[in-house]
């Protein structure tokens, strides 16, 4: 089995279920061939850097699969039929691939979740409020430190 990537722009006025559809029946193309899909991200609506059929938006769409030359063909051919795709562009990764031993790798690669990313927020949060405390207390130090060097300054001029 050979590891592919396929990146393909989506019209924009088509629907979100469409758009789940249009995945699904690759993802149907490449499982039915003896493939497995490694990963599938909606990069969603993103400006085109040119017009593609009249269109300067689409929406985007990534899948990382292992799958055989004849499940590639049979995508592009669908692709190449559906009015609702303005580009596609696949690309072979690997000659040879392990599906399991490549999840596991994306497994570790990946970022954290979300939600976790949320608590660290509120972590965040919190650290800053410490550090604007910390620098409203230096800012005090620094203002009784000139009112005591006046009040020297002051007292000798006074003398």
């Amino acid at each position: 089995m050979r590891r592919y990537e396929t990146i393909y722009i989506v019209r924009p006025n088509v629907a979100e279920d469409e758009i789940e559809a249009i995945t699904s029946k690759a993802t149907a193309i490449i499982e039915g061939d003896g493939g497995t899909i490694l990963r599938i991200n909606n990069w969603g609506l993103k400006k085109l850097a040119y017009l593609i059929k009249k269109e300067n938006q689409g929406y985007y769409v990534y899948a990382d699969y292992a799958g055989v030359p004849a499940s590639v063909a049979e995508i592009e051919r669908i692709f190449r039929i559906d009015d609702r795709i303005l580009k596609y562009l696949t690309v072979k990764l690997s000659d040879s691939c392990d599906p399991e031993a490549v999840k596991e790798q994306l497994a570790k690669d990946e970022p954290v979740p979300i939600s976790d990313e949320e608590d660290m927020g509120e972590e965040k949060v919190e650290k800053e409020a410490v550090v604007v405390e910390k620098e409203e207390e230096k800012e005090e130090e620094k203002a009784v430190e000139k009112v005591e060097e006046k009040d020297t300054v002051d007292e000798e001029q006074a003398d």
